[in-house]
């Protein structure tokens, strides 16, 4: 034990004790030894053959699938099987639906944004509202905003078609005279969405309405002057 140990150093690397006294009083020799499990044969993986001889036996085991001739000069890597499973990330306790927080980083980064759910993978639906401060309905990793004290009441905002799938966009391989044409081209809106967006926008402009100055709050970006600190 490190913290208690059984023989205590009378010098650096010297204990007061030998190996075997400290084998004695920690009781190692108390503790069952765990005996590998014997290795179980496959029967399919021998079959029996009849052989000649009068002196050979007539018959004999045999491997079912006979070894290749060729080996490998050097050891080849194995891969090993990855049984780790991919868990979502656990929101802190002061982001919750209505919370607003600061953008740190991407392209909306010092914004203030409302937070209308935690999705299942862990990350967080949030929107400017976009009338306010041009911030549409978009995913954030939690770790790349900061949580406010101020909060906004989101009870009446229907956010029940916001989930992991509605953000996914469509992964398309494309040639490189492709990849050209789309810089060139903006992203298109869908309907559906911009009719999201301007149902989610007219909950909160009710709401942010009734608290004052709570609009420009939200409309004026986060920022730092000197000798200004974030906490």
């Amino acid at each position: 034990n490190a913290r208690n140990p059984v023989s205590k150093e009378l010098i650096p690397g010297v204990g007061r004790l030998s190996r075997s006294a400290v084998y004695s009083k920690r009781g190692i020799y108390k503790k069952k030894k765990a005996t590998p499990a014997k290795k179980v044969v496959d029967v399919k993986a021998i079959i029996q053959k009849t052989v000649g001889g009068k002196n050979n036996g007539k018959t004999r085991n045999v491997p079912a699938k006979k070894a290749g001739r060729y080996y490998p000069a050097d050891d080849l890597p194995v891969a090993i099987p990855n049984r780790r499973t991919a868990r979502p990330a656990k929101v802190r306790s002061s982001i919750t639906p209505g919370t607003v927080m600061i953008v740190l980083a991407g392209r909306f980064r010092g914004k203030r944004v409302v937070c209308l759910k935690a999705l299942s993978n862990g990350l967080l639906a949030i929107t400017g509202p976009f009338k306010i401060n041009g911030v549409p309905l978009r995913r954030v990793n939690a770790a790349h905003v900061a949580a406010t004290s101020t909060k906004v009441d989101v009870s009446k905002v229907d956010v029940s078609k916001f989930n992991d799938a509605y953000f996914k966009r469509a992964v398309t391989k494309a040639s490189a005279s492709d990849i050209v044409a789309d810089a060139e081209q903006k992203v298109k809106i869908s309907d559906a969405r911009i009719a999201d967006q301007k149902a989610v926008d007219k909950a909160l402009l009710d709401v942010i309405a009734k608290t004052p100055s709570l609009k420009s709050y939200l409309n004026a970006s986060f920022s730092l002057q000197k000798g200004q600190y974030p906490h």
